[in-house]
């Protein structure tokens, strides 16, 4: 018999999904909440899903396992110490779960990532006997790190990340070097506590390369703890979401708006997101609306910056477009937009003064301003403002710089200096976002639509490290 991982991954999250069969049934692991995905890779390989798993209740995703289960009738594990609304197969430490003749999963005890996380072993039948072929970590042990222990509250994370170091070492214990491993959070997810770019990785490989099978236990937790950076503020409604057992999702298309209504709700303080690419939205865009493109992690960065509650309308070139957005929101627990519309600017504006477009330069730009000479058409800066997280802050900024995350900048405009207002971050995605907060709140912006990593080849003064 032969066993078939296959990787689901949502890459704007930073997660993956697993769906592992013989050939005949099926396991489900950290399913998210768009669970169509889940059931077309199941019916594309012929597989019957007899079993969902989660490792933990998640923080930064809404969970699709309760409804999956549902429809396909599967036992739904769910660590029995965790208390939630809705029936489950409670599972703990040192269960042996039967999938088939040939799949099985033990269960093992991962605190860490939660103070109820588990793992799963997933064993294959053979002529020897059970032989493991992976674990599924979730957010214990990742690709060269560790799922991140303040999730819950700073006052635990010291006591958790201890239990992530123990949980670590308890697999490699349990596991051969060959066994592979297979983790929900780390790959641009903000649940881990850093990242890595690894495709794939063993127990073997994480002995000689993750850092919490390499430090000592009071190490480890000094070093993890004092790298965690901030995390979205939308992670607040995750948990409880999943702990009461999520609805199902609704991404039939929702109504489309006119330019007189768009008008009244960007006049009303709602959110309208322009999804465009950032060099279509600096070209002409309506004003009052944010820029936060498809091409990057949308999501994330609209969970972290709106009100929660808050009503939301979508603006893209075309109705996939807003169906991508849809599918990307339910999985954060936005589940319908107030509205949405079509098209190019031309369309939702009522006449031209309702357009406007982003002054935009790069770091050489900046760096010709810094020596006295801005080029032509540039409005000299005045402030330059920095909107990147603040542990990039700390590995080196431009000399002189103001520092404001970008998700602290709606609520800390006025903290911004006054003047003409040159801002960056590290690619462009973020600045364009917050130039578009900026001049929504009526200050002249130039966007910096460069990478970072050029500033200083590019001739940029950056400030002292060290």
């Amino acid at each position: 018999m032969s066993t078939e991982v296959t990787v689901i991954a949502t890459s704007s999250l930073g997660d993956r999904s697993y769906l592992a069969s013989d050939g005949r049934v099926a396991v489900v692991v950290d399913p998210q909440r768009d669970i169509d995905r889940v059931l077309h890779l199941a019916g594309a390989q012929g597989v019957r899903i007899t079993h969902v798993v989660e490792t933990h209740l998640h923080n930064d995703y809404v969970s699709g396992g309760l409804e999956l289960a549902r429809i396909t009738g599967a036992h739904y594990l769910v660590a029995a110490a965790d208390e939630v609304g809705f029936d489950r197969m409670p599972v703990t430490d040192g269960d042996v779960v039967p999938v088939s003749d040939g799949l099985r999963l033990r269960v093992v005890g991962t605190p860490g990532h939660t103070f109820h996380h588990l793992s799963f072993v997933l064993d294959e039948a053979g002529d020897g006997g059970w032989t493991p072929v992976g674990v599924f970590t979730g957010g214990s042990l990742l690709f060269g790190t560790t799922g991140r222990t303040d999730l819950l509250g700073q006052r635990h994370a010291h006591e958790l990340a201890h239990h992530q170091h123990t949980s670590a070492r308890k697999l490699v214990d349990l596991l051969p070097d060959g066994a592979q491993v297979w983790p929900t959070h780390g790959f641009g997810s903000f649940c881990s506590a850093s990242q890595a770019d690894a495709p794939e990785s063993t127990i073997g490989r994480e002995k000689a390369a993750n850092p919490v099978l390499r430090l000592a236990a009071d190490r480890f937790v000094t070093e993890t703890l004092a790298g965690l950076d901030a995390y979205p503020a939308y992670y607040a409604h995750m948990g409880v979401a999943n702990a009461a057992g999520p609805a199902p999702v609704d991404l039939t298309p929702v109504a489309r708006a006119d330019a007189g209504e768009l008008r009244r709700r960007i006049a009303a303080g709602e959110w309208v997101v322009d999804l465009r690419h950032r060099k279509a939205y600096a070209a002409s865009h309506l004003a009052g609306t944010v820029s936060l493109g498809l091409d990057g992690p949308m999501s994330t960065w609209l969970g972290w910056l709106i009100e929660w509650g808050v009503p939301i309308t979508l603006l893209a070139e075309t109705p996939e477009q807003v169906a991508d957005a849809q599918r990307e929101l339910v999985r954060i627990g936005i589940d319908r937009p107030a509205a949405q519309a079509t098209g190019d600017p031309g369309r939702w504006a009522g006449d031209r003064t309702e357009l406007r477009e982003l002054t935009v330069a790069d770091f050489a730009a900046l760096a010709a301003a810094q020596a006295g000479d801005t080029p032509a058409g540039l409005p000299a800066p005045q402030v330059v403002l920095d909107v990147r997280m603040t542990n990039e802050w700390r590995a080196g900024h431009v000399d002189g710089a103001v520092h404001v995350p970008l998700p602290d900048l709606p609520g800390r405009l006025t903290d911004v200096p006054a003047g003409t207002v040159w801002v960056h971050c590290g690619s462009g995605y973020r600045a364009t976002a917050a130039a578009s907060l900026l001049a929504n709140a009526g200050r002249d912006v130039v966007l910096i639509d460069d990478a970072f990593g050029r500033a200083a080849s590019a001739g940029v003064r950056m400030a002292p490290t060290g």
